[in-house]
C-alpha cells in the first residue's frame, strides 16, 4: 500500500487566493493515486479566510481538515498546530500564496519514497525582490557558520517530512522554533530538490523586514550559542586593548606630563566600546527572553475550532483514536494547544460562529 499523505497549509489573510489554490491542489493530489488529507490552519486571519476554508471543507469533507487558531501565532506555530493533527505517513508543508506551485509536490513524494526522511527545497529562478534574495544569501552564510544546519533555501516552505520526523517535532516543547531547522536536526537522510517558484497569486507578503530579522534571530538563538561565544571573545579583545591603552596613557603622563589633547578620541573610543557592550547585552537578552518564555509554560497557540470528518474507511489505518483525535489530551501536546471540549459534528457546530465572525454587528 502506498504511503498516505498529509498536506499542511498555514493561512493568514489569504481569502483572495484560497479558491485558486484549491483548484490546483486537489487535482494534483488526486493524480498521485494515494490516500491524502489537506489540513488548512487559519492563523487568526482578519479577513474572510476562515469562511472560505469552511466552504472548502464542506465541498470535500473527507479530504479536508481545518484548524482555526484563536489568534495570530505566526507561520511556524501554525505549521506545528497542523503537524499535531496529521494522520499521514508523509507530511508536506505548503504556503497558501501559490508561490510554491502545488504541481511540485510529486517531487517531494518521490524523494520520500526513495528513503529520505526530510526533503528540503531550493527555489529555481526566485520571483522575489532583490533585497530579499540578498538578505537570504547573507543569512544562509551566517547560519552555516554558526550552526550545524545546512539548508540552502530557508525561505521556501514547500518541504517534505517523514512521519518519524513529525512525531519527534510534536514531542518538542519549545516555545519558538524554526520548523525546517528543527526537522533537519532530527533527520538521518536529509535531501534537497529543486522546485519551481512563482509570483504571488493574490494578496501581499506577510513578512516585513522586521519579521524576517526576528525570524533569523530566533533561528540563531534557538540552535546555536555562537553569538554568546562571539561577544565573549570580543569582550576579551576589547579588555586587552583597553589595558594596553591605559598603559600607554600612564607612561605618557609620567614622562610627558598631563595633556588635554586627544580628549575627543577618548570619547570616540568610549562610545564605540559602549556600543559593543549594548549589542552584547541585547544578544544575552535574546537568550534570557527565550528562557523567560519557556519557563512560563504557556500554550504556544490556542485552537478555536476544528472542522473534520472521519477519513474514508481504510485510508488512514489506526488513526480513529490516534494523534489527530487525541492531540489535545496527550502529554506530548500539553504545551501545544488548547482545544474546545467537544468537536462532535464540527461542520454544523461552528457554522454560526464563523458566520458571526465575518458579519458586522454580530458576535459569535
Amino acid at each position: 500500500m502506498s504511503a498516505t499523505l498529509s498536506v499542511v497549509i498555514p493561512v493568514y489573510n489569504e481569502e483572495a487566493g484560497l479558491e485558486a489554490l484549491a483548484e490546483r491542489l486537489y487535482p494534483v493530489l488526486d493524480a498521485l493515486g494515494r490516500a491524502y488529507e489537506v489540513i488548512f490552519v487559519d492563523d487568526g486571519s482578519r479577513d474572510r479566510s476562515a469562511a472560505v476554508l469552511r466552504q472548502l471543507f464542506e465541498r470535500r469533507p473527507q479530504r479536508t481538515r481545518v484548524v482555526l487558531l484563536t489568534r495570530n501565532a505566526g507561520q511556524h506555530m501554525a505549521i506545528l498546530a497542523g503537524f499535531a493533527h496529521t494522520r499521514g505517513d508523509y507530511i508536506i508543508t505548503l504556503d497558501a500564496d501559490l508561490q510554491n506551485p502545488p504541481e511540485e509536490i510529486g517531487k517531494l513524494v518521490r524523494a520520500l519514497d526513495q528513503g529520505a526522511d526530510y526533503v528540503g527545497t531550493v527555489r529555481a529562478r526566485r520571483h522575489d525582490a532583490l533585497w530579499r534574495k540578498a538578505a537570504s544569501r547573507l543569512m544562509n552564510r551566517v547560519r552555516e557558520r554558526t550552526t550545524q544546519i545546512r539548508i540552502s533555501d530557508q525561505g521556501c516552505m514547500l518541504r517534505g517530512y517523514h512521519r518519524t520526523i513529525v512525531d519527534a517535532i510534536n514531542r518538542c516543547l519549545e516555545v519558538s522554533t524554526f520548523v525546517p531547522a528543527l526537522a533537519y536536526t532530527f533527520a538521518r537522510h536529509p535531501v534537497e530538490v529543486e522546485v519551481a517558484h512563482s509570483e504571488r497569486a493574490a494578496g501581499q507578503s506577510k513578512y516585513s523586514i522586521y519579521r524576517l530579522i526576528r525570524l533569523n534571530f530566533d533561528l540563531l538563538t534557538g540552535f546555536s550559542v555562537v553569538p554568546l561565544q562571539f561577544f565573549t571573545m570580543v569582550g576579551m579583545v576589547v579588555a586587552l586593548i583597553s589595558l594596553a591603552f591605559v598603559v600607554v596613557l600612564a607612561v605618557q603622563r609620567i614622562f610627558i606630563g598631563p595633556e588635554v589633547q586627544g580628549v575627543f578620541t577618548l570619547f570616540g573610543l568610549a562610545f564605540f566600546f559602549i556600543g559593543i557592550l549594548l549589542v552584547s547585552v541585547g544578544v544575552m537578552g535574546e537568550y534570557v527572553g527565550r528562557i523567560y518564555e519557556q519557563v512560563r509554560q504557556r500554550p504556544r497557540y490556542t485552537i478555536t475550532a476544528i472542522l473534520e470528518s472521519e477519513p474514508l474507511q481504510g485510508e488512514f489505518p489506526g488513526t480513529a483514536s490516534g494523534p489527530a483525535s487525541a492531540a489535545g489530551s496527550s502529554p506530548d501536546h500539553r504545551r501545544g494547544d488548547l482545544e474546545p471540549p467537544s468537536r462532535a459534528n464540527p461542520a454544523l457546530d461552528h457554522t454560526e460562529m464563523l458566520r458571526a465572525e465575518h458579519e458586522p454587528g454580530r458576535t459569535p
